[in-house]
C-alpha cells in the first residue's frame, strides 16, 4: 500500500500566552525539593543518590532493564483530579521531568529505625532477599502496584515484576511473600488459610498431608506479617494538588550543553521544533536515555510534550480511537482493555492484538512512561508495535510550523512510511500529534506474534502482524497486509506475497504457496546484523503459519469453514505460552521438640540483613557517602581484541578542567604492573599490546563521575592489529593456542584394553557456552589514605586478602599498611573472587599517588566487557559399554576457553575433569584437558567452577548409551551409579553417598513415571507442541582444589553489656553466610542470636583469609567460630558454675570485673585434604560430596522454539541444614542460574572479538516469568554429615547443575518432535538451548525451505565461543 498523505485541520484552541518557569520543584518522600539550576542531562537516579543522598535506589544497568532503580512517581491528572502512582526506572527518568511530581523511594515507605511497611516486611520474612541489591527495586514495584490497586490479582503481580530481575533467589520466595496481598491468596481464615504459611501447592491444597512427623513445610508464618492498611499511606502533597501552575506553566531548564523545554501549548511546541529541527521529543526517555548513556550521543535540545493537550488526550470516534502521541503505552493498554469489554467483539480485534503485544513490551516501568509516538518515531526494526501499526495501515496526525503558520496533515503507516534505518516521512520540523487505532470490521482479523530470547521484557528477534480482510461470510481473501520486524533495517511489508493471496481460499494449499513466497520475498544476508539468519527466516513462515491457525480457528468458530479444516493435532500450534500461577512446596527436617528455643540451628531464620535490604538501609560499596575532596576514576579500555599499542595520548583529556591525572603502564614499573592472584601473567595497565577487547589500558581521575567518563573517551589510542585473532575454541585448536603445560591428563584403569572388550563404542561431542555472572551490583571500590603510608580500600570483592596482597605489591608497601574492608556484596557468584583487581588496584594507585579519596563503580557494559565469564567448554568423548548399558570405558577431551590470561582457569579445568563422570562409576577413564588461550576477557570462577560443564558431558554419555541400546535412561543411570566405597578416577574413596536415596525420593515426589506417561499422551495429540521430562543427578566435591586454602580464622569480641561482635574470614555475598555464622555462634555460646552482630569483613580483623568461594565458607568459618567459642566457654566455665542461675549478661559482667579476656580468635583447617597429582595422588581431594537430584518437565513450541517449564522437583542432601530457608533459597537460586546457563543465557561476540551483549537488553538472565510453574524443593532427612559444621553440607554450588534438567527435558521434547517426523534422535543441541536452537532442531517442511550458505563462504555477524 502506497504511503498516504492527507490534509488535516487541528483545533488548537486560542493562542494563550503562558507563564514560563526555570525552577525545578518536586517532592521526594514528602519533602519539597527546589532546584534553581537543574541539569537536563541528570537522571532522577543520579539526583537521588548524589544530591539527596538517598542510596536505597540502586544502579544495576542504566538502561531500564533490571529494575534495581525502581521508584514510584505520583502525579495528579487534572482532567479527572485523580492521583496516579507509577513505578518507573530512575536510571532513565530525567530529573527535569519530575517538575510538579512526587517521588517515593524505598526509604520513604518504611525503616528499621521506625516501622517497616508490609511490602518491605513480607519480602524479608518470606526469605525473598538474599544479596539484597535488587530488593529495593522489587519492593517499590510492589508498593506502586498496591498504591494503584490495594488488592491486586496474581496477574497484576506478574505484570508488576516484568521489569525486575533477581540473580540470587530464583524468584519463588518473592512471589510467595507478595502473593499474600492478592485477591486469590487473601483469605478470611487469615493465618489459618491452607494457601499460606509458606506451604501448600499454590492452589489451596495443603502439602501437610504428605509430611511425616520429622518433616516441616513452613518457612515463614503469615500470622506474623504486619497487616496492610491502604488508608495509612502518605498523602499526595497538597501543594502539588492545589497549585495548577505546576502543569499550566511552560518550563525551560538550561545547562551549558543541553536545554530542556516543557511547553504547554501545541503552538509553543511546534515553534520550538521549527527553531530546532534536530531537537528530540522526550516523554519516557526510554530510548534517548540509552542513546545518551551508552552510545554517547548528545542532544542539545530536549522537548517534553507531556503537558500539551493534543499529544496526551484519548478520544473515541466512530471508526477509531485517537491516542495522543505522548500517551503512555500502559494507558493505551488499560484503555483498550476496558474498551474490549464494551464494544462488539468484531470491532476490537485490532485492540486485542495491541493489548496482547503490549503485555510483552518491555517491563511495566517502561510502559508506564514510554509513549507510542516515541516508539514510532524511533523506528526500531524490531519494534513490537510497528508491525501491528504497519499492517493496520493506521492513520496518524502530524503538525508543524511553516512560515509561522500551523500546518497539519495525515500520514499512514504502511509502505513508504519508513524511508531507512530509523527514518520516516515525517519532516524534521514536524511533530507526530496522534495515532488513530481502527475499529475492525466483521470480516477482518488482526493477529500478531513476537519471538524473543525471553518472553518478558525482551526485544524481538522477529515479530509479525497480519491484517486480513475476507469477502463477507467466506474464507476468500479480499485484502491482506503482512508486516514483519527483525528482517530488514525497518519494519517491512510483504506486498508480493500479499497480492498473490488475494482472491485465494484460506486453506493449506495457500499456506504452501505463502511460505514459499515469503522465503523468496524476505531474504536475509548471511552476515546481517543480529545473526541467527536461518532461524529468523524460518520465524517468518512459522509466525505466518501460527497466524493462519489462529484465524482458521476463528473462521471455524464463525461457521465459515468446516470444523475439520484444521486437525485437532495442529490447533495448539496457534497458542502462545503465558505465565501460570506459581505452585510450590518446601520440605525440610523438623527441629526436635527437645532443642532449646535459643538454639537456632536447623531453624528457617530470616537473613540477618533482610530487613535493612528491604528498606534500602543496607549499605553497599558505592552507597558509602562521598568524602570531602573525593575524586572519581574512569577506566580507559581497549577497543581491539589483539593489537599493538602504537601510542596513547591523554593530552585532550588532561586539558579539561577538573581532570587531575591519567595513569597507564608508563606510570608504574613492570614489577608493580604485572600481577595475578595465582600466576602473574596479567597487567594492571596494558604494556605495549592488548590481548582482548575491554582490557584496561589506563585510568582517568577527575572531580566527578561524569567528567571522568567524558575525559576517558578523549584519550586517543592508536593500534596496529595483530593476527591471528583467536576468539573461539575451534580457532584455538586450529592454531594450537594453549597455555603452557597443557594438556593435563588424568587416568584410571586401562582405557585402551577396555575399549577392545566393549560390546558397543560410541563417539560424541557436546558444548556449553559462556555465562555472564550478572551480579546486580557491578564492581566498585573506594580508596582512602590513612597517614602517609597507609591506605584503606572498600571493595566489592569476594577475596579481600587477595586485593590487599595485590595493592601491597603495586604500591610497594607492606600488607599490614593496607586494609581491605567489605560490608556486603550485591551478588558475586565467583565473578568477584579475582576480577575485582581491575577496579580496586587502579583506585588504590590513584588514591595513593594523589593523596585524595578515589572512587569507581563500573557501568554494566564496562563490567561485562572487562571481567570475564564462566568458561565455555567443548567436549569430545568416546565411551564403551555393555549390552546391558554398563559403561566400562571412557576417553574424553575437555577444551576450556580460558581467555587471555590464566586467572584460576587451571583449577576450573581440573574441577571439570574431576566431575565429568557425575554420579557414574566408570572403571577405565582417560581425561585429557586443554586450556585454550584466546583473545577474549580472562574467564574466571563462576558458581560450580567447571563442574557443571563437566557433568554436562557425563549426562550426555548416559543418554547416548540408553538411546543406542533402546533402553530407559533412568535404568541406565541406576545401573551405573556410584555406591558408597567406590573409588573415583582421582583415587578418592566415596563415603556415605546418598545419591540413590535422593534419586528414588525425587522419582517418587515428582510422580516421574506418571508424568512421563501423560507427556507421551500429550505429544501424540499435539503436532506443534511437545513436552519433555528429564531427571538429572549431581555429585559435587566440596573443598578448595589447592590444599593450603582450606583454612579459616575468626575473631570474637564480647563486650561488657553481653553483646557479641563476630568477625570471620568470609564475605556476605547474599548467600546468608553471616546469618549462618551468627547461628553457629549462638549455639556454641548458648545465647540468643540477637546478641550477636557481624559488622563487616576487614583484613585487620582476620588476616590471610581465603576467598569466599567453593561453597566451603560456612564449613571453614563455622568451625573456626566453634574453636573461638570453645576458648571463651572454657574461660567462662568457672563463672557459670559459680553462678548457675545468672544470665549471660551477668556472667559477662562478672568475667570483665574478674579480668578474664572476652576476646578470642578461632582457626580451622580442613583435615585430611592433602591431594597433589604428583606428590600425593592417593590423598583425599574433597572433604565430602553434596548430592542432589532434579526432575523437570518442559513444553516447547516447535514452530518458534519458545518453551515453558511446567514443573521442577528437587531433592537435595544437605546433611542437617543449619538454616533450611537459606539453603532452599540457595537451591532455587542455583537451579535458576543453571537453567539460564543451559537454556537461555547467550553471550554474543563479533568475529573481531568484541563483546556485543553488554547489558540486560541483549543478555537475558531468567526473569520472574521463567520460573517453573510448579517448583518443589525437598531436603533429605536423617542424613547428618560428620565432616562439616553441625552436620551440615555445602549448598551454594552443588544444585546449579540440576538446572540442566530443563535442557535435557527440552532435548527430550525435541526428540519426540523429530521421531514423529521420522528424523534421527541423535542430533546436536549445544547449550544454551535457546529458542533459535530448539526451533532449528525441530526440523520440518518450513525449515527445509531455508537455504543456508556453506560455512567459510561468508563472515558471520557473531561467533560461538
Amino acid at each position: 500500500m502506497d504511503q498516504k498523505i492527507e490534509s488535516s485541520e487541528l483545533n488548537t484552541g486560542k493562542n494563550v500566552r503562558t507563564k514560563t518557569s526555570s525552577v525545578l520543584i518536586f517532592f521526594v518522600n514528602g519533602k519539597k525539593v527546589i532546584d534553581a539550576n537543574p541539569d537536563p542531562e541528570c537522571t532522577l537516579l543520579t539526583y537521588l543518590r548524589d544530591k539527596l543522598y538517598l542510596c536505597g535506589t540502586k544502579l544495576g544497568c542504566g538502561e531500564g532493564g533490571c529494575g534495581a532503580c525502581t521508584v514510584m512517581i505520583s502525579r495528579i491528572d487534572r482532567n479527572t483530579n485523580e492521583i496516579r502512582h507509577l513505578a518507573v526506572n530512575a536510571c532513565l527518568t530525567p530529573v527535569c521531568a519530575m517538575h510538579g511530581y512526587a517521588v517515593t523511594t524505598v526509604e520513604g515507605i518504611g525503616s528499621t529505625r521506625t516501622r517497616l511497611h508490609p511490602v518491605q516486611e513480607r519480602i524479608a520474612k518470606a526469605h525473598g532477599s538474599q544479596c539484597g541489591f535488587c530488593t529495593p527495586g522489587i519492593v517499590m514495584s510492589m508498593y506502586a502496584l498496591l498504591r494503584s490497586s490495594p488488592q491486586p490479582t496474581m496477574k497484576d503481580l506478574e505484570i508488576a515484576f516484568q521489569g525486575n530481575l533477581c540473580r540470587c533467589t530464583g524468584y519463588r520466595p518473592i512471589l510467595e511473600g507478595y502473593k499474600t496481598f492478592t485477591k486469590e491468596f487473601s483469605c478470611a481464615m487469615g493465618d489459618k488459610c491452607c494457601k499460606m504459611n509458606g506451604n501448600g501447592d499454590g492452589n489451596g491444597n495443603s502439602c501437610n498431608g504428605n509430611s511425616s512427623n520429622n518433616v516441616d513445610d513452613k518457612l515463614f508464618e503469615k500470622s506474623k506479617f504486619l497487616p496492610f492498611d491502604p488508608s495509612q499511606e502518605p498523602i499526595f502533597p497538597p501543594e502539588l494538588q492545589l497549585n495548577t501552575e505546576f502543569d499550566s506553566n511552560s518550563i525551560v531548564f538550561k545547562s551549558p550543553r543541553v536545554s530542556w523545554y516543557r511547553p504547554v501549548e501545541l503552538e509553543e511546541l511546534l515553534q520550538i521544533k521549527a527553531q530546532n529541527p534536530n531537537a528530540k521529543l522526550v516523554v519516557g526517555n526510554t530510548e534517548v536515555g540509552v542513546e545518551v548513556k551508552f552510545k554517547h550521543l548528545l542532544y542539545p535540545v530536549l522537548i517534553n510534550p507531556s503537558k500539551v493537550k493534543q499529544l496526551n488526550e484519548i478520544k473515541e470516534q466512530e471508526d477509531s480511537i485517537y491516542f495522543g502521541a505522548s500517551v503512555s503505552l500502559m494507558d493505551i493498554q488499560n484503555y483498550l482493555q476496558d474498551l474490549i469489554t464494551k464494544l462488539p467483539e468484531y470491532q476490537t480485534r485490532f485492540f486485542k492484538c495491541t493489548v496482547e503485544m503490549l503485555h510483552y513490551f518491555a517491563g511495566k516501568q517502561i510502559r508506564n512512561v514510554a509513549s507510542l509516538g516515541g516508539n514510532i518515531m524511533t523506528g526500531s526494526p524490531i519494534s513490537d508495535m510497528n508491525p501491528i501499526l504497519t499492517a493496520g495501515t493506521v492513520k496518524m496526525l502530524v503538525a508543524g510550523m511553516v512560515d509561522g503558520q500551523l500546518k497539519t496533515r495525515y500520514v499512514h503507516m504502511g509502505s513508504g512510511f519508513f524511508t531507512g534505518y530509523r527514518k520516516n516521512v515525517i519532516a524534521p520540523h514536524e511533530v507526530l500529534i496522534g495515532i488513530y487505532f481502527p475499529k475492525t470490521l466483521p470480516n477482518q482479523y488482526v493477529i500478531a506474534f513476537k519471538q524473543a530470547r525471553r518472553r518478558d521484557d525482551d526485544i524481538a528477534i522477529v515479530n509479525s502482524a497480519i491484517n486480513v480482510f475476507f469477502k463477507p461470510n467466506t474464507n476468500i481473501v479480499d485484502q491482506i497486509f503482512m508486516a514483519f520486524g527483525g528482517m530488514a533495517p525497518t519494519t517491512i511489508l510483504a506486498p508480493r506475497t500479499s497480492e498473490m493471496m488475494v482472491k485465494q481460499n484460506w486453506d493449506h494449499v495457500l499456506v504452501e504457496r505463502v511460505t514459499e513466497s515469503l522465503c523468496a520475498e524476505l531474504p536475509l544476508e548471511p552476515s546481517a546484523p543480529g545473526g541467527m539468519i536461518a532461524y529468523r527466516r524460518s520465524l517468518v513462515v512459522s509466525l505466518f503459519y501460527k497466524s493462519y491457525l489462529v484465524i482458521s480457528q476463528k473462521l471455524v468458530s464463525a461457521g465459515i469453514i468446516p470444523y475439520n479444516s484444521i486437525s485437532d493435532e495442529e490447533c495448539s500450534g496457534a497458542e502462545s505460552f503465558h505465565t501460570p500461577i506459581l505452585k510450590s512446596a518446601q520440605l525440610f527436617e523438623r527441629v526436635s521438640s527437645e532443642q532449646s528455643i535459643c538454639d537456632p540451628i536447623g531453624r528457617p531464620k530470616v537473613h540477618a540483613a533482610a530487613m535493612k535490604q528491604a528498606t534500602g538501609e543496607a549499605m553497599y560499596c558505592d552507597d558509602i557517602p562521598r568524602m570531602e575532596n573525593e575524586l572519581y576514576l574512569a577506566l580507559v579500555l581497549s577497543t581491539k581484541a589483539h593489537a599493538k599499542i602504537l601510542s596513547i595520548d591523554a593530552t585532550e583529556a588532561l586539558a579539561m578542567d577538573g581532570v587531575h591525572a591519567f595513569y597507564s603502564s608508563n606510570d608504574i614499573s613492570d614489577n608493580e604492573n604485572v600481577v595475578g592472584h595465582v600466576i602473574r601473567d596479567e597487567t594492571i595497565f596494558a604494556i605495549d599490546k592488548v590481548y582482548t577487547g575491554g582490557q584496561v589500558i589506563g585510568a582517568i581521575v577527575a572531580d566527578n563521575q561524569k567528567l571522568a567518563r567524558e575525559a576517558a573517551k578523549l584519550v586517543q589510542i592508536d593500534y596496529e592489529d595483530i593476527l591471528p585473532r583467536i576468539i573461539t575454541i575451534e580457532q584455538a585448536i586450529e592454531h594450537e593456542s594453549y597455555f603452557p603445560n597443557y594438556p593435563q591428563i588424568l587416568e584410571k584403569g586401562d582405557v585402551d584394553q577396555a575399549f577392545k572388550n566393549c560390546a558397543h563404542i560410541y563417539e560424541g561431542t557436546c558444548r556449553v557456552g559462556a555465562q555472564e555472572h550478572f551480579y546486580l551490583e557491578t564492581h566498585a571500590a573506594i580508596a582512602v589514605t590513612r597517614d602517609t603510608d597507609e591506605i584503606e580500600i572498600f571493595s566489592s570483592t569476594q577475596h579481600p586478602s587477595g586485593i590487599q596482597k595485590l595493592i601491597s605489591q603495586v604500591l610497594s608497601v607492606p600488607a599490614h599498611r593496607v586494609v581491605c574492608r567489605v560490608k556486603r556484596l550485591g551478588g558475586g557468584f565467583g565473578g568477584k573472587e579475582t576480577r575485582s583487581t581491575s577496579v580496586a588496584v587502579p583506585v588504590a594507585l590513584a588514591c595513593y599517588r594523589l593523596r585524595r579519596p578515589v572512587r569507581c563503580m563500573l557501568d554494566r557494559d564496562e563490567d561485562m566487557m572487562i571481567t570475564g565469564t564462566r568458561h565455555p567448554f567443548l567436549f569430545k568423548y568416546k565411551i564403551g559399554f555393555t549390552n546391558e548399558g554398563l559403561i566400562t570405558a571412557c576417553y574424553i577431551e575437555c577444551y576450556a576457553n580460558a581467555g587471555w590470561s590464566m586467572d584460576v582457569s587451571f583449577a576450573v579445568l581440573e574441577h571439570a575433569m574431576d566431575h565429568f563422570e557425575n554420579c557414574y562409576r566408570i572403571p577405565n577413564i582417560k581425561v585429557v584437558g586443554w586450556l585454550c588461550k584466546t583473545n577474549t576477557p580472562s574467564n574466571t570462577a563462576f558458581r560450580g567452577f567447571g563442574a557443571p560443564q563437566g557433568m554436562f558431558a557425563g549426562e550426555h554419555m548416559i543418554r547416548d548409551v540408553a538411546r543406542i541400546l533402546g533402553k530407559d535412561y533412568v535404568d541406565i543411570m541406576k545401573l551405573n551409579f556410584y555406591e558408597t566405597g567406590d573409588i573415583t578416577h582421582y583415587n578418592q574413596k566415596l563415603d556415605t553417598l546418598q545419591i540413590n536415596r535422593c534419586f528414588d525420593e525425587c522419582l517418587e515426589q515428582s510422580n516421574f513415571y506418571e508424568k512421563r506417561k501423560k507427556i507421551q499422551e500429550f505429544n501424540k495429540s499435539n503436532r506443534w507442541r511437545k513436552r519433555g521430562i528429564s531427571i538429572v543427578p549431581t555429585k559435587y566435591g566440596i573443598s578448595f582444589g589447592i590444599p593450603h586454602i582450606n583454612q579459616a580464622g575468626c575473631l570474637i569480641n564480647i563486650y561488657a553489656d553481653g553483646s557479641v561482635l563476630l568477625a570471620h574470614g568470609g564475605v556476605e555475598i547474599g548467600q546468608g553466610l553471616h546469618t549462618k555464622m551468627i547461628q553457629c555462634t549462638a549455639k556454641a555460646l548458648g545465647i540468643p542470636a540477637d546478641f550477636i552482630h557481624i559488622s563487616e569483613f576487614a583484613t585487620d580483623k582476620v588476616p590471610n583469609a581465603t576467598p569466599t568461594a567453593a561453597s566451603v565458607s560456612s564449613d571453614l568459618n563455622g568451625m573456626a567460630i566453634i574453636d573461638a567459642c570453645d576458648k571463651l566457654n572454657t574461660r567462662l566455665k568457672t563463672i557459670k558454675e559459680a553462678l548457675p542461675t545468672a544470665t549471660w549478661k551477668e556472667w559477662i559482667n562478672k568475667a570483665y570485673f574478674d579480668r578474664i579476656s572476652l576476646s578470642a580468635t578461632g582457626f580451622y583447617s580442613t583435615p585430611d585434604i592433602h591431594y597433589d597429582p604428583v606428590r600425593q595422588p592417593n590423598a583425599r581431594k574433597y572433604n565430602y560430596f553434596t548430592n542432589g537430584v532434579g526432575v523437570t518437565v518442559v513444553e516447547i513450541d516447535c514452530l518458534t522454539g519458545d518453551h515453558q517449564v511446567w514443573s521442577t522437583d528437587i531433592v537435595m542432601d544437605l546433611g542437617s541444614s543449619i538454616n533450611p530457608a537459606i539453603d532452599i533459597g540457595q537451591i532455587e537460586g542455583a537451579y535458576m542460574q543453571g537453567y539460564g546457563l543451559f537454556t537461555l543465557e547467550e553471550l554474543i561476540y563479533s568475529p573481531q572479538g568484541i563483546l556485543l551483549s553488554r547489558g540486560p537488553s541483549t543478555y537475558k538472565i531468567a526473569g520472574f516469568g521463567n520460573i517453573p510453574a510448579e517448583f518443589n524443593v525437598s531436603l533429605l532427612t536423617g542424613a547428618p554429615n560428620p565432616r562439616a559444621v553441625y552436620s551440615s553440607k555445602a549448598v551454594g554450588e552443588p544444585p546449579l547443575f540440576i538446572g540442566a534438567a530443563a535442557y535435557f527435558a527440552i532435548k527430550n521434547a525435541i526428540s519426540h518432535a523429530r521421531t514423529e517426523r521420522g528424523l534421527s534422535t541423535d542430533f546436536t543441541l549445544n547449550a544454551p538451548a535457546t529458542a533459535a536452537k530448539i526451533r532449528m532442531a525441530c526440523e520440518d517442511n518450513f525449515t527445509k525451505l531455508i537455504d543456508e550458505p556453506l560455512p567459510g563462504t561468508y563472515t558471520p555477524w557473531n561467533v560461538e565461543l
